[in-house]
């Protein structure tokens, strides 16, 4: 993911976690608060698991996170990865992601799927 994407100040990140509506699912918490542009965060606690753990978390949050990027609308966006991160697959943290995007309406409209 791009470095303009990123949300990196601590405050930015206090003010997702204070305004922002929020999201939940077995492996992710997803905050969204409307801005000028589109950012994104992820936070992983110490709960997680050691530095390695949590780094290989924030890895597959961002590569699942990736392909959204163009269909989003602008906003900050802050992931915060529970425990059951670390033990699920890129495919089920992709699921989570999609399912806490669709739940709060973030994603721009799919395309109408075509009946024969």
């Amino acid at each position: 993911m791009q470095r303009a994407y990123r949300l990196r100040k601590n405050k930015q990140f206090q003010y997702v976690y204070h305004k922002g509506r929020s999201c939940a699912s077995r492996e992710i918490v997803l905050l969204y608060i409307r801005a000028s542009r589109l950012q994104v965060g992820f936070s992983v606690s110490r709960k997680v698991g050691n530095s390695v753990m949590r780094n290989r978390v924030k890895r597959r949050l961002r590569e699942q996170f990736r392909p959204f990027l163009p269909r989003l609308k602008k906003g900050y966006y802050v992931v915060v990865a529970r425990e059951s991160a670390a033990r699920a697959d890129s495919a089920a943290l992709g699921a989570a992601l999609l399912s806490a995007l669709r739940r709060q309406k973030l994603l721009a409209d799919e395309p109408a799927q075509q009946t024969p």
